[in-house]
């Protein structure tokens, strides 16, 4: 028996901006299940999904817009970034692996980290992971696949993590000056660092391939418990051109799908 093709990716959803999920915080729906709901939402993807499953989604026209580069999932892989020289060799091992992988399967983006400081100052860090990143962003280039460094808030959630700030991130991507390595601006931890979200995106939206979603406080629904104006903030990334995705990644409290339909609708400009 053939084997039939899986439908391409669908380009767009409604409104300006390309939404996805992601995978871990409803984790506990069945993936075929999520994809289902997603693509009833007029979702385009699944965000952070490890290699196994980058395939499995195409099967719903959807795709995976952010992958993980280690094909299963690896402890410290937050703490373990490019920020540290003796961290290189293995994570240039998975990107190597990864970066091909992905562009077969469709897969735009790959994460990265930038690492825990552990008593490094900010200048060796930007040295460490310019030198790691340069020598992989030419095969980011060939395959066409963007390496996204996450930005992380050291104050809640991942003590003594190195790139908690915008400037560091920009000052990273602008040294290693390549189209394929660029910063996930997560909007939830970059708020608990330093606000100002829009103006930020404004100013560095070219640094920029993706971004996280998630309430302030808690990283909960996008609703009126929270203080962010996420209609605003969607239609700002939107009016400045983004052509990237915008994934959901909040801890849902209630029904789950009903939660993302309603996040889905409010970034819907």
């Amino acid at each position: 028996m053939l084997r039939q093709e899986a439908p391409s990716p669908r380009p767009s959803g409604p409104g300006r901006l390309k939404q996805s999920v992601c995978r871990w915080p409803f984790s506990a729906i069945p993936l075929p299940d999520l994809c289902r709901a997603a693509v009833g939402m007029g979702l385009t993807g699944i965000d952070l999904l490890y290699r196994d499953d980058w395939e499995r989604v195409r099967e719903f026209g959807l795709v995976c817009s952010m992958g993980y580069p280690p094909s299963v999932d690896r402890r410290g892989f937050i703490a373990t970034g490019f920020n540290d020289p003796a961290n290189h060799a293995m994570l240039l091992r998975e990107l190597e692996a990864a970066l091909p992988a992905a562009a077969k399967a469709g897969v735009p983006n790959v994460i990265a980290m930038f690492g825990n400081r552990r008593g490094r100052s900010d200048a060796a860090a930007i040295d460490a992971c310019v030198a790691g990143l340069t020598r992989v962003k030419a095969l980011a280039e060939e395959q066409g696949v963007t390496i996204c460094l996450e930005l992380l808030n050291s104050k809640v959630d991942h003590a003594d993590y190195q790139g908690d700030r915008t400037a560091f991130g920009v000052r990273v991507v602008q040294a290693v000056g390549s189209p394929r390595v660029k910063l996930l601006y997560d909007i939830y931890h970059m708020q608990i660092m330093e606000g100002d979200v829009i103006r930020t995106v404004r100013a560095h939206l070219g640094h920029i391939a993706h971004f996280h979603t998630g309430g302030v406080p808690g990283r909960h629904e996008l609703d009126d418990t929270q203080e962010l104006n996420y209609r605003g903030i969607a239609r700002a990334i939107a009016d400045a051109g983004f052509g990237g995705y915008v994934a959901h990644e909040f801890e849902p409290t209630r029904d789950p799908l009903t939660a993302l339909r309603e996040a889905a609708a409010v970034c819907t400009v």
